[in-house]
């Protein structure tokens, strides 16, 4: 074929043009590439496999199958949703429930405040570092005593001593024996940071056993409320209280 045949029958070979877009299609976006049918029947073949497995595991399955699913499951706007079940209980179930957690909670309640008193115990007579200092008032009759009081020789101890809320011995004690705990400024400001830290587990314990308190309370008010008896609320629940209703008046027998 020479040069010449093969230049016209190019010339004859009409050009490509893509398709027209179909108006209805139009917000889909452009239509694809030209080489993009290769993805397109790749997509086809994998969706047309599909469906032939599903056929089979259909034709496969026994007719007389059960599982729940079949009536717990149902098709709404097009999706596939599961009903929740409401549980099943009565009201005799529900106080027992209700009964159970107040024990609990007491159980926990009762144990939280056995540890606050053994803390308290360790911690008597004792204040943490940083806290308000205590204020111990003296009386005088004149202005002048004010003016010449000495809280030293009131207390009959030492300077040194005054400072002390705890083992402040007197004069007397000193000639006798010696000071008694530690003395070493590092050692004190140790121990008084030891005192605090306690101190602060113990404010924490007492708010947790009271809100174990209310806890159990607003537990008892939800059990109350499961009576028939005619009732009408008095004050609203709280973050610190339950709630307070006013029950009508029943003789019972």
């Amino acid at each position: 074929m020479s040069a010449a045949f093969r230049k016209a029958a190019k010339a004859r070979q009409r050009p490509h043009r893509e398709r027209a877009q179909p108006a209805a299609r139009t917000k889909l976006g452009l239509l694809e590439k030209k080489k993009d049918y290769r993805l397109r029947a790749h997509d086809y073949h994998k969706k047309q496999n599909a469906l032939r497995a599903l056929q089979k595991k259909a034709l496969d399955k026994n007719p007389d199958e059960f599982y729940f699913k079949m009536i717990r499951a149902e098709v709404k706007d097009g999706v596939h949703v599961i009903k929740q079940q409401k549980d099943e209980i009565t009201p005799e179930q529900v106080k027992l429930m209700r009964t159970q957690d107040i024990k609990y909670v007491e159980m926990k309640r009762v144990a939280e405040a056995k540890k606050i008193e053994r803390l308290k115990a360790e911690l008597h007579l004792l204040d943490a570092a940083g806290s308000g200092p205590r204020r111990h008032l003296f009386f005088v009759d004149t202005e002048r005593e004010v003016k010449e009081f000495d809280v030293a020789a009131h207390l009959d101890t030492v300077p040194e001593l005054v400072d002390r809320v705890y083992n402040r011995p007197t004069i007397a004690t000193l000639q006798r024996e010696t000071v008694k705990g530690p003395t070493d400024p590092v050692h004190l400001k140790k121990l008084a940071q030891q005192r605090k830290n306690q101190y602060d587990l113990l404010r924490q314990r007492i708010e947790r056993e009271k809100a174990m308190f209310v806890i159990s309370q607003k537990i008892q008010t939800r059990k109350d409320l499961l009576d028939k008896t005619h009732k009408v609320k008095v004050k609203k629940e709280t973050k610190t209280s339950p709630a307070i209703y006013k029950f009508k008046f029943q003789r019972k027998r």
